[in-house]
């Protein structure tokens, strides 16, 4: 008998006999509420992410000065990132195809990309390797980040966030630039994803 089954043994042995108690469970579900794009906007500002509204018109321009601002030359654009976002913008787009190795991913200035879902709750935003999100590394490696979202994508909580998404595919939630602090609290921001996180919500 393994280990394993010795446990176990003497865990039934030790609940023969107990009633059966019924466990009551009142998970919070979808609430089916339009997200507040305000909240969201303020939950990511706290984050330390830099957020701007624009509508649709705007984005072109907006994407444009936002990559200008950070002197990025080279961006990564996945597969499905519209085309038109970036007419403005005087950079070098950099395919995923072949995938880039993950020094090829630290050489470039940045990554742009689409989102599957965001959650005005916690300032989360959701990538499911989707149209315009491309693979997990896309957006892990690099150190700027530039999430176009759409207000239509920003739910209210995370079960609402929970309903939009296919459980099989690979997810990344994000929430603000990726930061760390050691023993003492000190912050440290890009250990473990990109040091900025920009974020463009088209009102």
């Amino acid at each position: 008998m393994s280990s394993r089954d010795l446990i176990l043994a003497r865990v039934r042995r030790a609940l023969a006999g107990a009633p059966d108690v019924e466990i009551t469970r009142a998970y919070r579900g979808p609430s089916q509420t339009p997200g507040d794009i305000r909240l969201f906007e303020e939950r990511v500002r706290d984050y330390r992410a830099v957020v701007h509204l624009v509508d649709e018109a705007g984005v072109p321009e907006r994407v444009a000065l936002s990559l200008a601002g950070r002197g990025a030359r080279r961006v990564v654009v996945p597969a499905g990132f519209p085309p038109r976002w970036l007419a403005a913008a005087d950079v070098e787009a950099v395919a995923d195809d072949p995938p880039l190795s993950a020094a090829d991913l630290d050489a470039v200035d940045g990554v742009v990309t689409t989102c599957a879902v965001a959650i005005a709750e916690t300032g989360t935003i959701v990538l499911d390797t989707g149209p315009g999100q491309g693979r997990r590394a896309l957006t892990l490696v690099p150190d700027y980040h530039l999430c176009v979202v759409r207000a239509a994508q920003v739910v209210a909580g995370v079960p609402d966030a929970v309903a939009r998404l296919a459980p099989a595919r690979p997810q990344t939630w994000i929430s603000g630039p990726s930061a760390t602090s050691d023993i003492e609290l000190n912050r440290v921001e890009g250990v473990h994803g990109p040091r900025t996180l920009e974020v463009l919500i088209v009102d």
